[in-house]
């Protein structure tokens, strides 16, 4: 700990922020609850006194990242091709998060708070399916398509597995590859 007093306004959030830093550093495996204590300039105990562990912590971001994507996807007004944008830039935009949201071996996937997150997210995937046309009503089978497409193309521009393409925009790539999919 340094020198500094032990008080801040909102050490959950400073906490969330560290983690979010250090996640986009490191990956979330190599996370650590004393290396959160002391980006945030408090004891060691600090974060376990929050979260309980490092699950917990994680666990709140995985809640924080699906209410932050249910809102993106309602954003974006009920257009498929825009919701799958919004999902593209979402992960662009909270990369920490979307590491996290979609690995349960990292966090505790039953927690009520993350499940209620999680359906909040699904419900919004579920309306910009069902507004696109009775030919992709929000079926299970479209869902998981429009789902799958969206998530690995971000889960491939997050990582950096995309062939390079000049620093070209996330969104204007994704709008052509889910138009070419879904027109």
């Amino acid at each position: 700990m340094t020198g500094r007093p032990y008080h801040h306004g909102n050490l959950r959030s400073t906490l969330l922020d560290a983690a979010c830093a250090a996640i986009e550093e490191t990956g979330p495996a190599a996370l650590s609850l004393r290396d959160l204590a002391r980006r945030a300039g408090v004891s060691h105990a600090a974060p376990a006194h929050h979260f309980g562990d490092k699950a917990g912590l994680l666990t709140e971001l995985a809640a924080q990242g699906f209410d932050l994507l249910a809102d993106a996807l309602r954003a974006a007004g009920g257009d498929l091709t825009e919701a799958g944008v919004a999902y593209v830039l979402f992960a662009v935009r909270y990369r920490a998060h979307f590491e996290v949201m979609f690995q349960p071996g990292l966090h505790h996937p039953d927690d009520p708070v993350l499940d209620a997150a999680r359906r909040r997210a699904d419900e919004a995937l579920t309306s910009a399916l069902s507004s696109s046309g009775p030919a992709r009503r929000a079926n299970s089978e479209a869902k998981l398509a429009a789902w799958s497409i969206v998530h690995g193309f971000a889960a491939l521009w997050t990582s950096g597995a995309l062939p390079s393409r000049g620093g070209e925009d996330p969104a204007a790539l994704a709008r052509t590859v889910i138009g070419n999919l879904f027109s």
